[in-house]
């Protein structure tokens, strides 16, 4: 027989390696901000850093979005069970995020910086995959609202603090380790709570039987879920599981799963409570006041989710234009990509010291720091604002610096840029944020002034800094005058500036952050670009429109990663 030789056309030549077989956690911004706040990394976050970017985890994340969850309302019987039945792949990160404590483990350990450190490594974890981290933080969530009913922080506390992850539903005090969940919003209310019409009928010692229906319910198999419903004195906090103490299945029946753009390796739902039995969390008539902690750690973690995509999409627009080669040169090296890439480095690295300072913040806070959580209460939900809303331009232009190759579901950009717009809207949308932002101006005085000391630390740090200083105050003069006997959020024209204040408060307390903290290259290049004379809090025009004279090495050095092999 004649043996027939592969006819081969060409020799593949020019193509990028997929990033793998790299440390995560090895981010400059990251590490320089954790010792900040005395919450070193260490070992731990190196570790799970490099389980991160390796090869193993990377197809568990493809494998856990190519195969989403699956509904199954009723057993081979026609018995209704209401289970979700998920991918191995999805198990494989969530044990692995539990058993890191990326969940409410920090509550329960009582070193300073414990949330700081924990902050990291869902920071680190995320980049791994973001879907998985929806319980994760659901549960790290929960404890702060919970502790409004000490009997039942008490008995679940240490369980959803407990680092072994213990799927499938059961009854949640015989369980290793407990997942928490929250069903809000309603299909007539959204971000309007205080709609909803899901009705709590007392049947005595502080259980409630609840019957309505929930328009989000997101990881539906979480053991235990806080849900607002309408008590005889009002709307209420309660406490849902999924499991009754006797082993028996609470009428929690799950409608549908929701058919989602981006995130679809964690399951959201549509669910009914037909007389389904929860336990009361806090005062009655104050189900918002119970919850507003948990709205709080939600939100941070939204921003720390978003600065984790950003940096994901940095990191891997530079290491492939560090490699591909274009008309001659590598494409870092043409001044216009180079532009580009420093560009979204500046805007990666702000986002992360951010994340990390008000992490910081949070855990002083809950350790009694009066003025940490005057900070907390304005810069959180305006960074929650801006940091979110940059990162599906982010994405976009990350995604844009691989070309046709980032297009194509292979290189992980396009699952990022279905990802990127979510954290814009958990926890509260654009305009939910800015109005929360006059919010906190009216309620709590003494957040602007915490604001203020914490930008001034950089004063005298940079021309243009100070100038942005001086706008910040007449902003917030303006706001705060604008709402004087006003009602709840100001009259409409205090309203229609929310949004610029939220933006000029991230973008000035970025600016101090990284003129204290940064290089000297990287602080003058964000400002340069970020504080332009109209009070726009950031600029209008496209990635890689950076000023001349920027020194675009050392910025682009901040997000080049060791590959190893």
């Amino acid at each position: 027989m004649t043996r027939v030789t592969p006819h081969v056309t060409h020799e593949v030549l020019n193509q990028v390696p997929p990033l793998v077989g790299y440390d995560v956690a090895d981010d400059p911004a990251l590490e320089a901000a954790l010792r900040r706040e005395s919450a070193g990394g260490g070992p731990e976050l190196h570790e799970l850093g490099s389980r991160a970017g390796s090869a193993e985890v990377q197809e568990l994340a493809r494998l856990a979005n190519e195969h989403p969850p699956v509904l199954r309302t009723h057993d081979t019987r026609g018995n209704r069970i209401d289970e979700v039945e998920f991918h191995p792949a999805w198990h494989e990160l969530m044990a692995t995020a539990v058993g890191h404590g990326l969940h409410a483990a920090p509550w329960l350990e009582p070193a300073p910086g414990a949330h700081v450190a924990r902050a990291a490594r869902f920071y680190v974890w995320s980049q791994a995959e973001a879907g998985h981290g929806c319980p994760i933080s659901m549960t790290y969530a929960s404890v702060p609202a919970l502790r409004h009913e000490p009997g039942l922080a008490e008995r679940f506390g240490p369980l959803l603090a407990s680092r072994s992850y213990d799927p499938g539903l059961r009854a949640p005090d015989g369980k290793a380790g407990l997942l928490a969940g929250m069903a809000m919003t309603e299909k007539q209310g959204g971000s309007d709570v205080r709609a909803g019409t899901t009705r709590a009928v007392p049947v005595g010692d502080g259980g409630y039987l609840l019957t309505g229906h929930k328009w989000f319910c997101s990881a539906p198999m979480c053991d235990l879920f806080l849900v607002l419903a309408q008590a005889p004195e009002g709307l209420t906090c309660f406490l849902l599981p999924r499991v009754l103490p006797d082993g028996t299945r609470n009428a929690v029946r799950i409608q549908r799963l929701k058919d989602k753009l981006g995130n679809r390796s964690n399951a959201s739902s549509e669910v009914e409570y037909d007389a389904a039995f929860a336990w009361r969390v806090g005062d009655p008539g104050r189900g918002v006041t119970t919850i507003i902690d948990m709205v709080s750690a939600t939100r941070l973690d939204c921003v720390i989710g978003s600065a984790a995509a950003m940096r994901q999409a940095c990191v891997t627009a530079v290491h492939y234009a560090g490699i591909r080669r274009s008309f001659g040169a590598v494409l870092a090296d043409h001044p216009l990509m180079a532009s580009v890439l420093a560009d979204l480095a500046l805007e990666s690295e702000a986002a992360t010291t951010l994340a990390i300072r008000l992490a910081g913040a949070a855990d002083r806070a809950a350790r009694g720091d009066a003025a940490e959580a005057a900070l907390l209460r304005l810069a959180l939900p305006a960074a929650k604002y801006w940091v979110c809303k940059r990162t599906p331009i982010v994405a976009a232009e990350a995604l844009e610096c691989l070309g046709g190759n980032g297009y194509v579901e292979d290189s992980g950009m396009p699952r990022l840029y279905r990802e990127a717009p979510l954290n814009s809207i958990w926890e509260g949308s654009g305009n939910v944020t800015a109005l929360d932002v006059l919010r906190a101006l009216a309620r709590s005085p003494g957040s602007a002034d915490a604001l203020l000391a914490e930008t001034d630390l950089a004063a005298g740090g940079d021309q243009r800094l100070d100038i942005a200083f001086t706008r910040l105050r007449d902003e917030l003069k303006g706001a705060a005058a604008a709402m004087e006997g006003a009602g709840e959020v100001g009259p409409g024209q205090g309203q229609y500036r929310a949004r610029r204040l939220a933006g000029l408060i991230a973008v000035t307390l970025q600016a101090s952050l990284l003129v204290r903290h940064s290089p000297a290259a990287v602080a003058d290049a964000f400002c340069a670009s970020r504080l332009g004379s109209e009070p726009s809090a950031g600029p209008a025009e496209p990635f890689g429109t950076l000023p001349d004279g920027v020194d675009l090495p050392p910025v682009l050095d901040r997000a080049r990663v060791a590959v190893r092999g």
